[in-house]
């Protein structure tokens, strides 16, 4: 029986390379947070009951959850929403799934993580998030697991998309203005892009059908480390050799601390996550970061 998946976010980042992604496993109906009954249901996760029904109604086979709120700053003032739909509708969505036996696959971020050390975190590292996004992701988790429902929840970080404004497209307008940027370089992670965060899922949903028992947390970033200066540093000069005739002012990226970038939400100094579970339950090998933002400015340039 061919399986059917119901993909929520299907206009964000993840989202967007997601219909791509799954296409192959199964008959696909994507939803986003403007969808009505016409489109196939709600995808709105601040509407619950509305959410609930869609599952009810649908029955899918797996569950794609690619919406939240992702403005982590814009969360400390929008808690009541940022709650409702990072932390309660995750729980609604895994307690319809565990009524028509669905798989759950949810992301998540190392914002649940407090950013201390230098270590790579696991998944069973101690939680403690700094802002309110970050807290109400890690409800959200513990809502699915609460639920019983069979579920993959993907801890991710640092994503960019060809699609849509980012982190490399907004160095690159400042690098044709100015000749002098600065930026932090005392925040670890990796750049993942939103192809490679989709591929690994549909990856892991096909192993997932076939075989029960792989359900759990699992951290799925690039492969390497970088910090945002050195992301941008690679960015301007990858973007110098594949486009030499690309007009770029910027003579150096001097390196800041975060302290020197005020913003209402704590970041974590360190995002740097431990990919082995996910690379040894699934049989996987992760590109390093540089692969994947060298492909981004290569479709973007």
């Amino acid at each position: 029986m061919t399986p059917s998946i119901l993909l929520l976010g299907r206009n964000g980042q993840v989202g967007w390379e997601l219909q791509r992604s799954l296409a192959p496993l199964g008959t696909v109906v994507a939803l986003d947070r403007h969808s009505a009954a016409a489109d196939g249901g709600c995808g709105d996760l601040s509407q619950l009951g509305k959410l609930r029904e869609t599952v009810l109604r649908l029955q899918p086979t797996v569950i794609v959850n690619a919406a939240a709120h992702t403005a982590v700053d814009k969360a400390e003032s929008e808690s009541e929403l940022a709650h409702a739909v990072n932390a309660l509708a995750p729980g609604v969505l895994a307690e319809a799934a565990r009524e028509v036996g669905a798989l759950l696959v949810h992301y998540s971020t190392d914002y649940v993580f407090d950013g201390s050390g230098d270590v790579p975190w696991r998944e069973d590292a101690p939680t403690g998030p700094l802002s309110v996004y970050g807290r109400s992701k890690l409800v959200g988790e513990q809502a699915i697991v609460a639920a019983g429902a069979r579920h993959l929840i993907f801890r991710t970080s640092w994503v960019y998309a060809a699609r849509g404004g980012n982190f490399a497209r907004t160095m690159l307008r400042l690098a044709k203005e100015r000749e002098h940027l600065t930026v932090i370089d005392d925040q670890w992670g990796a750049p993942t892009g939103a192809d490679l965060i989709a591929d690994v899922t549909a990856h892991a949903i096909r192993q997932a059908l076939r075989s029960p028992g792989c359900d759990g947390i699992y951290h799925l970033s690039a492969a390497g480390k970088t910090t945002w200066n050195g992301y941008a540093r690679y960015v301007i000069e990858t973007a110098r050799a594949l486009q030499p005739a690309l007009t770029i002012k910027a003579q150096d990226v001097a390196p800041v601390p975060t302290s020197a970038f005020p913003t209402p939400a704590r970041r974590p100094l360190n995002s740097r996550l431990d990919t082995t579970r996910l690379r040894e339950a699934f049989g996987l090998t992760l590109p390093d970061w540089r692969e994947g933002v060298r492909r981004m400015l290569a479709e973007i340039l």
